[in-house]
């Protein structure tokens, strides 16, 4: 098997896993791009993406552009003769950058494309209530997610994983599926083809703020797959009223009862042992939860905070 000359951009913890797992492989990384470090938090501390931190460990050659189409940075890129980029978890390429390799470049998604183009494909799987979703390496093309299938494989979702969860097994399934890809281009042995055509394919759009709200008025299913979908990041939200202060509070993890009850959605039952929110056809019980400014907790330990229940209610 021929060796490839790769280059490889990316950012989080998804996307070094795979960078090692093909430093670690036949191929040769002659380039890592990564964005550049940035200061944050209180002491403006200059933090590093995992790729970077990676990179450096390992020697490997970090290029940390501003802008894609910088001419110094396009010329560096070609002077690294590499036979094909690799992307996973990246921001958008121009043409000319993604052009530049013989053999092209292509990029890891978590989903069975065409299903769940867009940022969120792992969140939006399991709010969906999904029982299977993927990865998929594919070429990248001037539309988003929407390049030719190099390979795809399935991994099924367990019952009441969240998104957390099914992101590490992803992490590891695409590390895997990107060495096997570079395997099949350097071999020849790959076919590419086209994402099938679907009149209304499943979406994951980016999430803001604003999309982490849980509605009690759905039934209880889909209250409990919203939490799960949204944890332990960015994390579901809801909001109380305690005395005259309202306060956020996200809901990590929990469990349902389908019930008939002739209460209104989304208020509330809570007591010195239990919480409980009804929903449109049952209740929901939330066990991991975070009250704004305080730490993440049980549901027991949560309750053990307050004396007086009957002044909490929901906002």
């Amino acid at each position: 098997m021929k060796s490839l000359k790769v280059v490889f951009f990316g950012t989080p913890e998804f996307a070094k896993t795979a960078l090692e797992a093909i430093h670690q492989s036949n191929h040769e990384v002659v380039g890592v791009v990564t964005v550049a470090d940035k200061a944050s938090g209180r002491g403006q501390k200059i933090n590093q993406s995992a790729v970077k931190v990676f990179a450096a460990e390992n020697n490997l050659h970090i290029l940390q552009p501003e802008k894609l189409r910088n001419p110094e940075f396009l010329e560096e890129i070609k002077s690294l003769n590499a036979d094909v980029f690799v992307v996973v978890a990246f921001r958008m390429m121009p043409k000319i950058l993604f052009e530049m390799p013989e053999l092209g470049t292509f990029n890891l998604h978590a989903s069975l494309l065409p299903d769940y183009r867009g940022a969120a494909p792992i969140n939006y799987a399991v709010i969906n209530g999904e029982e299977k979703t993927g990865a998929t390496t594919f070429f990248i093309n001037e539309k988003i997610d929407e390049g030719n299938i190099l390979l795809q494989e399935e991994i099924e979702i367990l019952p009441d994983e969240n998104a957390g969860s099914l992101h590490d097994r992803l992490m590891e399934m695409g590390a895997k599926l990107i060495v096997k890809t570079l395997d099949g281009l350097s071999e020849n042995s790959i076919t590419e083809k086209p994402q099938p055509q679907v009149e209304y394919p499943k979406n994951a759009f980016k999430i803001f703020k604003e999309d982490t709200r849980i509605d009690f008025s759905k039934n209880s299913k889909e209250v409990h797959q919203f939490i799960l979908g949204m944890s332990p990041y960015p994390a579901a939200f809801t909001t109380l009223k305690i005395g005259e202060e309202h306060k956020g509070l996200k809901i990590y993890g929990g469990k349902f009862e389908v019930v008939n009850h002739g209460k209104t959605s989304g208020t509330l039952d809570i007591s010195k042992n239990e919480f409980k929110i009804y929903t449109k056809d049952g209740i929901y019980f939330p066990l991991e939860l975070q009250l704004e400014g305080k730490k993440r907790m049980n549901v027991k330990d949560f309750l053990n905070g307050f004396r007086n229940f009957d002044e909490i209610k929901m906002a």
